[in-house]
């Protein structure tokens, strides 16, 4: 595809939680004793096959935090929903210490051991590779470890065992530990005293018996095997300086290390078999200035950690916390003969950031959180081997939210708070807490109000007051959740991940194009090259046109921001609205922030083609040809791809980062369609034909991006709302008209109180199957052991999700201005959404305009069958009109059909066959309304005569039935008179005649068309089927009336005429009207008799 190429430079931050989701955590309790307090800490764990596609564990991990005597578990996967995957375990009075928990996998086990002021823990919970003994796992759910955790008796011995030398005390407390469980099944916990030696805990393997043992490392090299605790201090041979800060433990085949980095700068490395120190490094010896100052105090702040491969050995790398001095040395230990080690310097690198959260260290990379003077959160990267000029790489967090939001007078305050950006939208969701702030804030509201009445203004400024107060509550809400505890880095599949107080944020690598305009001026000005362009000269001009982009963005107040986002809402001319913003810009320009970018753009040689780059960058559209069968794949590698990334966490995160994409994609479009109204206002570096290349090709494809990313960023922030059954199935069966089928898997995994948004349900129901598809169908996935590589991985699925959703596009009604592809296409579907919300005409003027595009559009072609049907005479246009004239008859909606099938009709004029069904349509729909004359109308112009006569038929007994005899009597029936008589009479003699009037409609027939004799006609034969079938009261005086119409409408014939030809006997099998001729020259042949008798008057 043509998206932007990633640059590993830089990352983005995506906040991990599920929208309006609320973890539900077991509690469980140990009560033990007294404790002191410690900073909350986190951490993670992942599982050692989380990078394998064909694992149960592909995309697990765990993470935890601990906040005082409370420390909580959360299991997530990538891949599968995870159930009962949340516990919090409290220990009252015993708070959990620094690296106090530590998770390790064994063969058949997750062991999670954890250290507090009073006693050590150890969790054993199963594997999940023995909770499925399968890996064909195919469930969309699964059962966490955590699942049976309240089964365990953590009070056992074999669980939890109570320090004996702990006192409870701030003095006597251990300021930092460490724990690991050995080859041999051992769970071991180091725990630095405050007078600074190293107690060792060891509990025995948990399915052995044993007895707990308790082992001092001190300074003197010598351990002791205690029963109970001695303070050290008391012995008087330690000192404050020797106090470990952080502690850290590898372990080799035969022995184990523990490094202790102490408040006297000094890096000691102790030998667990040999019970003594065998290192001992002054850490201030890699500092380059300043080392007097900084050992006269105390270390309190220095970090350790450890990084081991079988390539490189083990590394090092110790934080050093001096103020406006601070930095990382990375050590590689070295081992020499008789157990001798030393340690080879490898980096020194400097940052300028004060307060640091927490740092990792990779094979290659530091990355380190850190909170800055404004407490926000920051996070950088570093290369510790291959940095020439020691930059840190960015890293794009999460902005915090505009303290202020502006509100529209055409908007709703509560929809432009919580929907001006995507972080305070998702973690409103969390503030259960502040659910009495709103009654609160209603009976404020309510109480403010002192009249019956106020005008609308005042009602809308009350909202705007009380709602900015309550969005300010959620803003400090959302600020304790976000303070960052800790990073967590898979070995595994190299993702990384923030750990907050309130939830878990990813770091996902950073496009080329976003990364350009997010970077700082900084990091702009040190970029050399860019993948955007291809030799150094282009990258120059893309860079500076990039900066006044930025320049752009700076300048640009609020209010021409939010009347360019109105206008791409209201379907408004991008082109119009840019000239209309740049107009503003230079009559406000007071700074002559417009002139300096004028200057800027004069340094750029070639910036057509600069522009065109970064158009050719932003553009989603891609020629490739997508194949998403799986080709020659296994059972076990098919349901593995359709399981990957397909859990609600992973499609939470993906979709946020598709809308972040969206967002800023959107602003880059924005400014650099004002940027070329500069240019055309200015163009003084533009020849006349770049000029026009400006004006008719660069301009209008950068308005349809802005377009498009506009769009995908309404599609990422738009929820959608759960659809009652009866709707859904309505819905199928209207496809079922279509003979469309929908996805095998209609309804979402979501709940309804978990809504999606429009780009999470496409994600789920049909685009990520085909992604992944796509991605491994070239890959020998078996037989590859495939990787899971998160940088690589997240990276190809949102350039596919991104080019998958392009063609989507209210969306559709959003499109409709500047989209040209598959115009028809989105027309139909827009009007069948239309149809879905019950907008009749509007659905009906969709399918009107997707008409003209049927031959031409694959999909429409697919509806209307006309590929298959190419064989036939039918026009593929009759066949689009048959097709959706059945869906609006499906749905109930006569009106339209009989407007559809009159625009049809015009299409068919050479065709009767389909005139003759469409004319049937037209009267049966206008019947069925009640429009008798147009029904009437509608009859007479069908060109089958058949069809005419049954439509004949059925106006001549909905109208009997609905008693409209006038109307049936006052239509012409031009060459249709026969018909209407003979479908009368044969009505008449059919039914019962007390009960029908169907000889009385016949009569006012002939008499409204002054044909008396016949009208005499039917009064008689009435009267004479009253004499034998009817034999009452009420019958005779019916026969009576009878015979006297038929006396006066013979009065009204000439004398020659006024007779009337009577059976002497009738068939009881049939009955034939005695008026079809007009002379009487011989009697019908039916009857049995030929006895007739002729009154004359």
């Amino acid at each position: 595809g043509k998206m932007a190429g990633v640059l590993e430079r830089s990352y983005i931050e995506i906040c991990g939680f599920e929208r309006e989701s609320v973890l539900r955590f077991r509690q469980i309790t140990l009560n033990l004793g007294n404790a002191v307090l410690y900073a909350d800490s986190a951490g993670g764990f992942s599982y050692e096959d989380s990078g394998k596609l064909l694992s149960v564990t592909s995309n697990r991990f765990i993470h935890w935090s601990t906040s005082g005597d409370t420390v909580q578990f959360v299991e997530q996967s990538l891949d599968t929903n995870l159930l009962n995957n949340a516990v919090r375990l409290r220990i009252p009075n015993c708070l959990l210490l620094p690296g106090g928990v530590c998770i390790q996998e064994t063969l058949n086990n997750i062991i999670i051991l954890i250290v507090t002021s009073q006693s050590v823990h150890r969790l054993v919970l199963p594997h999940p590779t023995r909770m499925y003994r399968s890996d064909l796992v195919t469930e969309l759910q699964m059962q966490s470890i955590f699942t049976d955790i309240g089964k365990l008796n953590l009070n056992e011995p074999a669980h939890s065992y109570v320090l004996p030398f702990a006192q409870g005390t701030q003095t006597t407390a251990p300021s930092t530990s460490a724990a690991w469980i050995s080859h041999e099944g051992e769970a071991l916990f180091a725990l630095a005293s405050p007078s600074g030696a190293i107690t060792v805990v060891t509990l025995p393997a948990h399915d052995q018996d044993g007895t707990v043992s308790i082992l001092e490392l001190k300074q003197s090299s010598m351990m002791q095997r205690l029963a109970g605790w001695m303070p050290t201090a008391i012995r008087g041979d330690q000192s404050i300086p020797d106090l470990a800060i952080s502690l850290a433990v590898h372990q080799l085949e035969d022995d184990t290390f523990i490094f202790a980095l102490c408040q006297d700068h000094k890096l000691r490395m102790w030998s667990l078999k040999h019970q003594m120190c065998l290192l001992v490094t002054d850490m201030l010896e890699y500092m380059p200035a300043g080392r007097g100052e900084v050992k006269a105090s105390p270390a309190l702040a220095h970090k350790l950690r450890l990084f081991f491969s079988s390539s490189i050995g083990l590394c090092l790398a110790i934080y050093l916390a001096v103020p406006k001095r601070s930095q990382f040395c990375v050590l590689q230990l070295v081992a020499s003969e008789n157990n001798r080690y030393s340690l080879d310097h490898i980096s020194t690198l400097f940052t300028t950031q004060e307060t640091l959260v927490d740092f990792v260290l990779t094979a290659t990379d530091i990355w380190a959180v850190w909170l800055d003077n404004d407490n926000q959160t920051v996070v950088k990267y570093i290369s510790f081997e291959h940095n020439t000029t020691g930059m840190w790489n960015q890293v794009f967090v999460q902005p915090s939210p505009e303290e202020e939001v502006h509100v529209g007078e055409d908007q709703d305050p509560r929809v432009r708070a919580f929907a001006s950006n995507v972080n305070a939208e998702t973690d409103v969701s969390n503030i259960l807490c502040l659910k009495h702030f709103t009654t609160k804030r209603c009976f404020q509201l309510q109480g403010s109000v002192t009249e019956y009445e106020f005008c609308q203004e005042d009602y809308r400024l009350l909202q705007v007051e009380f709602w900015s107060k309550f969005y300010a509550c959620c803003l400090q809400y959302q600020d304790v959740l976000s303070t960052p505890l800790a990073l967590h880095i898979s070995p595994a599949t190299a993702m990384v991940c923030v750990l907050k107080k309130g939830f878990v944020s990813f770091l996902l690598p950073c496009f080329a194009i976003d990364h350009l305009y997010l970077s700082s001026d900084d990091y702009l000005i040190s970029e050399e090259e860019t993948p955007i362009a291809e030799d150094s000269e282009m990258s120059r001009d893309v860079l500076q046109l990039v900066q006044c982009l930025r320049m752009v963005n700076e300048s640009l107040p609020e209010d021409m921001a939010y009347e360019m986002e109105k206008a791409l809402e209201d379907l408004l001319s991008p082109e119009k609205v840019s000239e209309k913003v740049l107009e503003g810009l230079l009559a406000s320009d007071n700074g002559n922030v417009i002139q300096d970018i004028t200057n800027k753009l004069q340094d750029i040689n070639n910036p057509i083609v600069a522009i065109n780059m970064l158009l050719r960058e932003l553009d989603l559209e891609t020629d490739a040809e997508t194949d998403s069968r799986h080709t020659g794949q296994s059972l076990r590698v098919r349901i593995s791809l359709s399981q990957l990334y397909g859990s609600s966490v992973a499609a939470s995160l993906i979709c946020q980062a598709v809308c972040q994409i969206a967002m800023t994609r959107t602003l880059i479009c924005r400014d650099l369609l004002i940027l070329q109204q500069l240019y055309l206002r200015i163009g003084d570096n533009v020849r006349g034909s770049q000029l026009l290349q400006l004006q008719q090709d660069l301009i209008s494809r950068c308005s349809n991006l802005l377009c498009t990313y506009h769009l995908l960023k309404q599609m990422s922030l738009t929820l959608s709302s759960s659809v009652p059954l009866d709707i859904l199935n309505a819905d199928l069966q209207h496809l079922s008209v279509l003979e469309l089928s929908d996805s095998t898997t209609p309804t979402s995994r979501r709940s309804v109180l978990n809504p999606q948004t429009v780009v999470e349900l496409f994600y789920q129901n049909v685009a990520r199957k085909a992604i992944m598809s796509q991605i491994f169908s070239q890959q020998d996935v078996e037989g590859n052991q495939t990787m899971l590589h998160w940088s690589q991985m997240i990276s190809s699925v949102l350039t596919l999700l991104c080019q998958f959703l392009y063609p989507l596009d209210e969306y559709v009604r959003l499109v409709g201005p500047w989209c040209q592809v598959n115009v028809g296409s989105y027309r139909f579907v827009l009007g069948h959404c239309y149809l879905a919300s019950g907008e009749g005409q509007k659905a009906l003027q969709c399918f009107q305009e997707a008409a003209a595009e049927v031959d031409k559009e694959e999909f429409l072609m697919k509806l209307t069958g006309s590929v298959e049907e190419a064989a036939t005479t039918t026009a593929p246009r009759l066949l689009y009109y048959n097709k959706v004239l059945r869906l609006l008859e499906d749905i109930g909606l006569p009106e339209l059909v009989i407007h559809l099938a009159t625009l049809a009709i015009s299409e068919a004029a050479n065709d009767e066959r389909i005139q003759a069904a469409l004319w049937t349509r037209i009267f049966k729909h206008h019947l069925d309304l009640g429009h008798n004359s147009q029904a009437y109308e509608a009859l007479t112009q069908n060109p089958d005569s058949s069809r005419q006569l049954d439509c004949l038929r059925q106006l001549v007994v909905v109208l009997c039935e609905r008693a409209q005899l006038r109307d049936l009597v006052q239509f012409s029936f031009v060459n249709l008179h026969d018909e209407v008589v003979s479908i009368i009479e044969s009505r008449a003699r059919a039914v019962d005649l007390m009960t029908h009037n169907y000889y009385e409609l016949l009569y006012a027939f002939h008499i409204n068309r002054h044909n008396y004799r016949k009208a005499g006609t039917v009064m008689f034969e009435y009267g004479m089927r009253l004499g034998r079938e009817v034999r009452t009261l009420r019958g005779l005086q019916k026969q009576v009336n009878c015979y006297l119409a038929a006396l006066s409408c013979l009065r009204l014939v000439h004398p020659d005429y006024a007779w009337i030809v009577q059976p002497s006997h009738q068939p009881k099998t049939r009955m034939v009207s005695l008026d079809r001729t007009q002379g009487l020259e011989e009697p019908p042949a039916c009857f049995e008799s030929a006895v007739w008798e002729c009154f004359r008057f």
